[in-house]
């Protein structure tokens, strides 16, 4: 029998370690690059350069050195919506990864009504966040909302006019908007665990219980990793929601940090101090993404079947 031997070119081609891509590759990453430059780097270095500025928005630029930085650090209500931030941050993701963890598996699991269920969870995610805000003001008003339609006495309370329910309905409006996206996330997750570590559990007896917590749990490591750092990260930049819903009140109990850079930049005309307060947001969301990577013992993208 004779064998044939590969064409030259091909032969050249294989002996290459790079295959010959190393330009290509190049060349598709540079238009990513680019935008990122032009509208990443290059605004995040023009919002720095403003911090160090005196300007009301409309007339000359004038440098002020550290003075709007010695501003905002002294001024009281700083440390209040970094305060309030955190915490509209922290009780969205306790409230919001239990229920996408549980969604996602659900709609992993389920197969007869998966497509449907799936559209149907994801409409939140479509609708604006000033559509919501005013639909929630709307519906829990309490002259003429849910709770006096429907005659519910525990409905009809002044949710947006006390400090603590109007921060409740914030993280409950947030995480209802929100929850579609990381559910389809963690259902993307699941789909990836092998179905053969199930069928080994099923045939050691464990139940759907154990299951979830000896398997589906551990195996989505880096799929929460990722997801809470979306939650984390992106719960920073609340703003049209909370802008409109409550306004920031009542008094300050929902004025967030990006808030409080509208109202000092836009309102108060003074882009310095609210360029200061954009580079602190940014500064506290590039710490939170590396902590929870730091957390998560290497990094979000690596394999999910890691161990397995």
């Amino acid at each position: 029998m004779t064998v044939l031997a590969p064409p030259p070119d091909r032969v050249a081609r294989s002996s290459n370690p790079t295959g010959g891509r190393s330009k290509p590759v190049v060349w598709m990453v540079l238009p990513a690059l680019v935008m990122f430059t032009a509208f990443g780097v290059v605004p995040l270095l023009g919002v720095l350069g403003l911090s160090f500025t005196q300007w009301d928005g409309i007339g000359e630029i004038k440098p002020a050195g550290l003075d709007s930085w010695t501003a905002v650090f002294t001024e009281p209500g700083l440390l209040h919506s970094l305060w309030v931030t955190f915490l509209v941050m922290a009780l969205s993701w306790v409230f919001q990864t239990p229920m996408s963890l549980l969604i996602g598996v659900f709609l992993a699991a389920h197969k007869r009504y998966r497509g449907f269920l799936a559209v149907l969870y994801f409409i939140p995610l479509l609708l604006s966040s000033a559509a919501i805000a005013i639909t929630f003001s709307a519906l829990l008003n309490p002259n003429f909302g849910l709770g006096a339609g429907l005659g519910i006495e525990w409905l009809n309370q002044d949710w947006l006019g006390q400090g603590n329910l109007a921060l409740g309905v914030l993280v409950f409006v947030v995480s209802w908007q929100f929850i579609p996206f990381h559910s389809l996330i963690y259902q993307g997750g699941i789909r990836q665990i092998p179905t053969s570590m199930f069928e080994a559990a099923e045939i050691d007896g464990a139940g759907k219980v154990r299951t979830f917590f000896s398997i589906t749990l551990p195996q989505l490591k880096y799929t929460i990793i990722t997801s809470s750092t979306l939650m984390v990260v992106g719960s920073l930049t609340f703003f049209d929601l909370i802008f409109v819903l409550t306004g920031g009140g009542p008094g300050d109990s929902t004025r967030v940090l990006a808030l409080e850079m509208y109202q000092t930049g836009f309102k108060a005309n003074l882009m310095g101090p609210a360029s200061v307060i954009a580079v602190i947001l940014v500064l506290v969301g590039l710490g939170l993404a590396l902590l929870l990577r730091r957390l998560g013992g290497g990094s979000s993208t690596d394999s999910q079947l890691e161990g397995a």
